[in-house]
């Protein structure tokens, strides 16, 4: 029994010396480190107030043919919810003028049947129209953000304006927005080598990112045959919102009349007497107006105060309205989608008159803006036309406190030169990322 005893005795301390040296073992072993993974959820995308990871999306334009209710039944909706949709939606959505080119979104369910639950359609490239029927059928109109960079450049003159903008990477339409507020101060077809200038404007960019051009000069300085000329962008109707440019000492820049008509894009074709068109058998064809290129819609605004003698539509005129400003002169304005005054309006200067079609014989939207000085059409850029009011005493104090540090700005810019060098870009670029931004 003794011997059994110790033998159970001598197996525990086996045991327990086997424990001992496991633990120690234990306490010497290095350990794995725990795996863990990151579980990366897809970023939100935002647009059209809508997350877009929640949809399938869809993106495409309007094609010849193509109707809101062919786009839906190709997208597996049949004809009776298409007709409630258009029916439900009619008053805040005209489904019939959607046009060529003009792109639009679906958003479709998330899964294997893809089923559409809005249409997006976007006339421009700020505005849509969202027909929404994923729950209860509407529709409504609404604006992407836009956010403005202001921006500056300046220049020394070579030849022309547009080859120093160009050689900076700028585009061609700053140079025809300078050309704009400068109408009647400086010629920008005889502009001299040395001549330099100075401008702060402002760009668009839609949802943060889209790039949408330029939207408009802010102020701007230059130096012509040695001579200084400044330019401040300035309300003077906030009812209106009617803005033009004086100096530096409150005069206005520009005449008695507007520079233009409306917002344009480019001059498409001027006033030549001598002009020569190809389709014609190159023979030579007068151009007796001026070719504002502009969207279709734009307002069209009477450059004067004046008295409406004329409100029809006739010809190769299209739509058009002629307006007689005193005995002196009288302008025309043609091709207009629809006229929004009738024969002896009053209209004063800045006031709508129409909207930019293409009525009569034309090849694009645009207006065709005619001007008469006593009974004979001329070129109005080359006439001495009578200067503009200035600001009035009410508000000249406040425009002279106002320009005060904008002038500041202005006259710290540094001219540019010419781009040599890979270290001249870099300078640009930073100078370029150092911007001012603000949303509307």
């Amino acid at each position: 029994m003794e011997q059994a005893r110790v033998r159970r005795l001598g197996q525990k301390c086996l045991v327990i010396l086997a424990l001992a040296l496991l633990s120690i073992a234990c306490k010497n072993e290095v350990k794995e480190p725990i795996q863990t993974v990151e579980v990366i959820e897809p970023e939100e995308v935002y647009e059209f107030g809508f997350n877009l990871k929640d949809y399938f999306v869809k993106r495409d334009t309007i094609r010849k043919g193509d109707s809101f209710g062919e786009i839906l039944q190709r997208n597996q909706i049949d004809y009776s919810k298409i007709f409630q949709i258009a029916q439900l939606t009619k008053d805040s959505f005209d489904i019939t003028k959607l046009q060529i080119g003009k792109p639009y979104t679906l958003l479709c369910s998330n899964d294997s049947l893809k089923e559409p639950k809005c249409f997006i359609y976007q006339p421009t490239k700020t505005d849509y129209v969202v027909v929404n029927f994923q729950d209860s059928i509407h529709a409504y109109s609404s604006t992407k953000p836009i956010k403005y960079v202001e921006k500056e450049v300046s220049g020394i003159i070579e030849s022309n304006i547009s080859e120093a903008l160009d050689k900076q990477g700028k585009s061609v339409i700053l140079a025809y927005k300078m050309s704009d507020v400068y109408a009647w101060t400086i010629d920008f077809f005889r502009l001299q080598k040395n001549d330099k200038f100075k401008v702060i404007y402002t760009e668009k960019y839609i949802d943060d990112s889209i790039y949408a051009g330029i939207d408009q000069i802010k102020a701007a300085y230059f130096e012509h045959k040695g001579e200084p000329f400044y330019a401040f962008q300035f309300e003077t109707d906030t009812v209106k919102g009617l803005k033009d440019y004086f100096s530096e000492d409150a005069k206005n820049l520009r005449r008695a009349f507007l520079k233009a008509p409306v917002e344009y894009k480019r001059i498409s074709s001027r006033y030549n007497l001598n002009r020569r068109i190809a389709l014609y058998g190159n023979r030579v064809r007068p151009h007796k107006g001026t070719d504002f290129a502009a969207d279709i819609g734009t307002p069209i605004r009477s450059t004067a105060n004046g008295t409406v003698i004329e409100s029809a539509r006739r010809g190769g005129n299209g739509n058009y309205v002629k307006v007689k400003h005193n005995s002196t002169y009288t302008t025309q304005y043609l091709h207009m989608r629809n006229r929004a005054v009738k024969v002896g309006d009053f209209v004063k200067q800045g006031d709508i008159i129409g909207y930019v079609g293409m009525t009569g014989n034309t090849s694009g939207p645009h207006v065709c803006y005619r001007f008469w000085k006593n009974g004979k059409q001329v070129d109005p850029f080359k006439q001495k036309l009578p200067e503009a009011e200035p600001i009035s005493d009410s508000l000249k104090a406040e425009y002279l406190q106002f320009i005060k540090p904008i002038k500041i700005q202005l006259d710290n810019i540094e001219y540019s030169y010419p781009i040599e060098t890979e270290e001249q870009v870099l300078e640009i670029q930073t100078n370029q990322d150092n911007a001012i931004t603000y949303t509307k």
